[in-house]
């Protein structure tokens, strides 16, 4: 398979918006930082909240990105004592809204995180503000 054939599959996996459900062991986890070769550090979003690392398996590698804040979906593993699970499936916006909506997201409600996109952009201080005057003095050089 090529590499944008495989591309393609990822991303037409992550984006499927059909009906997402949990399987036995499966947890929903936020990230909270990347440690490097493939490794996340990720809390629990359950009331335990522990951090534990995650491996990300070879089909997401070059392909997706996660960055702190991002939510996956992972499996336990059962080799290794440091890495305790492998990411099954990132979760997008879209998927988030439709697990909280049919009550499958643990933990308490985010309701401030599904708010518009603009209220997490800070406004731009690099631009010069200008006062606006109204009068013409164009008119009173005569």
């Amino acid at each position: 398979m090529s590499k944008t054939t495989k591309k393609k599959h990822v991303m037409s996996d992550m984006l499927f918006s059909g009906d997402l459900l949990l399987e036995e062991g499966q947890k929903i986890v936020r990230v909270v930082c990347g440690r490097g070769n493939n490794l996340h550090e990720v809390e629990e979003l359950e009331p335990s909240g522990d951090n534990f690392l995650v491996s990300m398996p070879v089909r997401f590698r070059k392909t997706v990105w996660v960055k702190r804040g991002d939510y996956l979906i992972v499996q336990p593993i059962e080799e290794g004592d440091k890495v305790k699970a492998e990411i099954t499936d990132i979760l997008t916006r879209d998927r988030i809204k439709y697990l909280k909506q049919r009550k499958l997201w643990p933990g308490k409600e985010d309701d401030h995180s599904d708010s518009s996109c603009n209220e997490d952009i800070p406004e731009n201080t690099n631009r010069i503000s200008v006062a606006c005057d109204d009068s013409d003095s164009s008119d009173s050089d005569d």
